[in-house]
């Protein structure tokens, strides 16, 4: 898990890490994210002179982030688990937004990553799976059921290897850093061997990287084409492990989707800005829109009326990371 303590310009002014305790059932994981909540609101006033006025928390899984229940998430073992009530228990009553993962990172990167300035943009952060944010002047889509974005569903090898989602050939089972770790490791021999080995070979031209290396490229290509013919977006920003590899990574793949495109208007394809810090900020900016609404609605807000400006915001981000994930 990571937190911090997140100022209205989306400064990040306290962060801490904690493990989710997963391995002592859903129960404990979710305690363990009270008690970090609690623990970052303590530091919050010891060090900041007042506690936080609102909190934002981004799991993975299926969200329903209207009425603030995490509904599932296979890695972390729950299910309806109402996020929002307990935390807000825990918290003394403050405002509560919840989010999903990759959604919330693609809105940290829209507002004040690589995806400024872009009216239109997809994120896709490239890590365990592969899965993608839609992002609309400044807000992201989620779908009528909340399920948008899930590009590494997309059949991009019809008939190919098997996908837990049901389907076969699947851009995440090509694409992904633990696509690319899996069939590293196979042609080296080496279990241990993973994505980041793979691109440090590609640099060194070992032909068999190469073609690991493009066979992903190629696969990726596939799923993003796809996916700007429906979407049209201006700015394609491509972030998670995979992405560290950086121009290993993003020469080829500009090279393979321009090949691609035939009517298409070519997007601009970025890497990422914020790394592994967009869950938090987009976890923090959740929390300002929340605290906005709530003031918006209040009858009295005016100059006169209005309380200073609060300092800070929680934001959490709680994930698992697999062991053939290059980086969180």
């Amino acid at each position: 898990m990571k937190a911090a303590l997140v100022a209205p310009n989306g400064t990040l002014l306290h962060e801490a890490r904690r493990p989710t305790g997963r391995d002592r059932g859903p129960d404990a994981v979710v305690e363990s994210i009270l008690a970090f909540a609690e623990d970052l609101r303590a530091h919050g006033v010891t060090h900041f002179g007042e506690s936080a006025s609102a909190a934002g928390v981004i799991v993975p899984g299926i969200v329903d982030a209207e009425n603030g229940i995490a509904l599932y998430a296979a890695n972390l073992g729950w299910s309806d688990v109402p996020m929002r009530t307990l935390l807000s228990e825990r918290l003394g009553g403050i405002p509560i937004a919840l989010g999903h993962d990759v959604r919330t990172g693609g809105l940290a990167e829209g507002r004040i990553g690589a995806g400024q300035g872009a009216d239109r943009f997809l994120f896709v952060p490239l890590g365990t799976g592969i899965a993608g944010a839609i992002g609309i002047n400044g807000t992201i889509e989620p779908g009528a059921h909340a399920s948008a974005g899930e590009i590494g569903h997309i059949v991009v090898r019809p008939g190919g290897v098997d996908c837990g989602c049901g389907q076969r050939g699947c851009l995440e089972r090509y694409a992904s850093a633990s696509a690319v770790s899996l069939a590293w490791a196979a042609a080296t021999g080496d279990p241990d061997a993973d994505a980041a080995d793979c691109a440090k070979a590609v640099e060194a031209k070992d032909p068999k990287a190469l073609a690991v290396w493009q066979d992903a490229v190629d696969a990726l290509a596939d799923g993003l084409v796809t996916a700007l013919t429906l979407l049209d977006p201006r700015t394609i920003i491509v972030g998670g492990g995979l992405a560290e590899a950086g121009e290993t990574l993003f020469g080829p793949l500009r090279e393979a989707v321009e090949k691609r495109v035939t009517f298409q208007k070519l997007p601009t394809i970025v890497p990422a800005a914020l790394g592994d810090t967009a869950g938090c900020l987009g976890a923090g900016l959740l929390a300002w829109d929340l605290l906005a609404t709530y003031n918006d609605k209040t009858p009295q807000n005016t100059p006169q009326n209005t309380p200073h400006t609060p300092h800070t915001t929680h934001a959490m981000h709680t994930d698992v990371m697999a062991p053939t994930e290059v980086s969180d």
